[in-house]
């Protein structure tokens, strides 16, 4: 998408805020929605059905989106076929935007079931792999590796916004299509339920029995002594223990028949344990604001910088494959030094906060560096003129910004799945990366705010029409101070925080391969099956 973010500032002629904003609140969705989407695969639909729509739906989304550039319409909706503002008429908005949530679907919905539908292939024997598994699915799982690369190195040459929107289109309908093909092959498992109904279980229990009052002996509450995974009752979120009181006026068995009136003390206790992260969750809010700036405002300032090296010109994106591979580096490095044992996604966390603020400070000064030029060669009412500097003075910011990702991706997904029940592990994976998209979401508002306090008092916003009109280095400051201070409250929760036993303490970390991403599906399952 940050294809996204250079055609709607050069072609829209769309404020670069306001192109930031419509940016980030895509990839906010595309984070936060595979939380509702698992819940779906577990309870209805399975990980083939689930990878199957998401498919159609990311081809369909490429599709609107090739089809509102403004050539593509242009006799259908009278208007004209040049990258203009005036050439888009409201019908290619609608295509655009209905094309924006056909693509968050599908990208949330094959990070939802891609790597697990992937990896049931490989659950049988490996005799019946070999006789079942048909060569077009690694013909279309093929496709979805090099898609990305050709949109990295190739398409950013091909000038004409239709064509480079309709390649992708038109190749991922085709791995699709040929997906498709081997579907009477698959392995293919039935949704068995979600673990997220044992939380609505527990809260429309607790509260069918709000005005009940609580046995003072934690022994008087209905618990399975039969089962050998059982939870020590704790005293806190006392209101929650209501859903294990036994009801003297009826028989216990026609109780345990209805679940949703009657839970085990374990499973409130598992409801407690999920609850209590809450709190220091919202800590890692900010880290995904900081991580925002990446695929907006970082792209916004590479793409009016000089691109060649001697004769070559380089790439925008090539920026984009050294975040990625610091970002891969960064996560081998987290677990060869001790990611897994019980104190090593906390202390991920306070590392990946610290690369935040280092990551601020450096785009910072990159910034006011680029400022310097742009007033001395007289560009500030000139944004469309290519500044003499170097794209790869970004590239420190890049890497740092790798760096966090890396880290915090791994640390707290590894902190969510030791601190909650087995059977809620990959849920946390996915929740700590909505929590991500919270504060990708989240920096809309944040620009907004920053964006008044600063024009208060009759002084210039610090956010004007064009780049080199705004001082974004002055809020690239003011993420690095929201940083730090969130570093030490951070230090402050975590010191408070009650941890639980590792479980992933005699794990192996994730052998990672040369594509292969730090955190990614296939590394999600085994931390469910582990």
């Amino acid at each position: 998408m940050w294809m996204t973010m250079v055609y709607l500032t050069e072609v829209w002629k769309l404020n670069f805020t306001h192109a930031a904003a419509i940016v980030n609140l895509f990839w906010g969705i595309v984070a936060i929605l595979p939380v509702g989407l698992q819940f779906l695969v577990d309870a209805f639909m399975g990980n083939y059905w689930m990878v199957l729509v998401s498919s159609f739906a990311y081809s369909a989304g490429l599709g609107f989106l090739s089809m509102s550039t403004p050539p593509v319409l242009a006799r259908a909706t009278g208007t004209c076929s040049a990258y203009e503002p005036e050439c888009i008429g409201q019908g290619q908005k609608i295509l655009f935007y209905t094309a924006i949530v056909l693509i968050a679907v599908g990208m949330s919905g094959h990070l939802t079931s891609l790597g697990a539908f992937i990896a049931e292939q490989f659950m049988d024997s490996q005799s019946d792999l070999e006789d079942s598994m048909p060569c077009h699915f690694f013909l279309s799982f093929l496709m979805v590796i090099l898609i990305p690369i050709a949109g990295v190195f190739a398409i950013y040459y091909i000038k004409p916004w239709s064509i480079r929107y309709g390649i992708p289109a038109i190749c991922t309908l085709v791995a699709t299509l040929i997906f498709l093909t081997g579907s009477c092959s698959y392995h293919t498992h039935r949704a068995q339920g979600s673990p997220l109904t044992t939380l609505f279980r527990v809260f429309v229990a607790s509260a069918s029995k709000i005005f009940r009052r609580c046995p003072r002996d934690a022994s008087q509450l209905y618990e399975r002594r039969d089962d050998g995974y059982q939870i020590s009752h704790t005293p806190c979120l006392r209101c929650l223990d209501k859903a294990a009181i036994i009801l003297a006026t009826q028989p216990l068995e026609q109780q345990q028949n209805n679940r949703w009136r009657l839970c085990r003390v374990t499973e409130v206790e598992e409801t407690k344990s999920i609850l209590c992260m809450i709190p220091i969750c919202t800590i890692f809010i900010l880290m995904g604001v900081v991580s925002s700036i990446g695929n907006t405002y970082f792209i916004e300032q590479a793409t009016h910088m000089n691109h060649k090296v001697g004769r070559i010109k380089v790439p925008l994106p090539i920026l984009l494959w050294f975040y990625d591979h610091a970002k891969q580096q960064f996560a081998k490095i987290y677990f060869q030094i001790g990611g897994l044992t019980r104190y090593g996604p906390p202390i991920g966390i306070a590392v990946s906060m610290i690369f935040a603020i280092l990551c601020c400070i450096t785009a910072a000064k990159v910034e006011t560096r680029r400022l310097g030029v742009v007033n001395s060669r007289g560009l500030i009412d000139k944004p469309e003129e290519t500044i003499p500097m170097s794209i790869f003075w970004l590239l420190p910011q890049f890497l740092l910004l790798g760096g966090l990702d890396g880290i915090a991706d791994n640390s707290i997904g590894w902190f969510f799945i030791n601190q909650v029940p087995p059977s809620m592990a990959r849920y946390m994976v996915l929740f700590a990366i909505a929590v991500f998209g919270m504060g990708i979401m989240g920096s809309v508002l944040s620009v907004y705010l920053v964006g008044e306090i600063s024009g208060r008092g009759g002084k210039p916003s610090w956010f004007q029409e064009t780049l080199n009109q705004s001082r974004l280095d002055q809020y690239y400051w003011t993420l690095a101070a929201l940083a730090a201070a969130n570093l030490v409250l951070y230090v402050l929760m975590s010191i408070w925080y009650a941890y639980n036993d590792s479980r992933s303490e005699d794990d192996e970390a994730p052998d990672y391969g040369e594509t292969a991403e730090p955190f990614d599906d296939n590394v999600q399952c085994c931390c469910c099956c582990a």
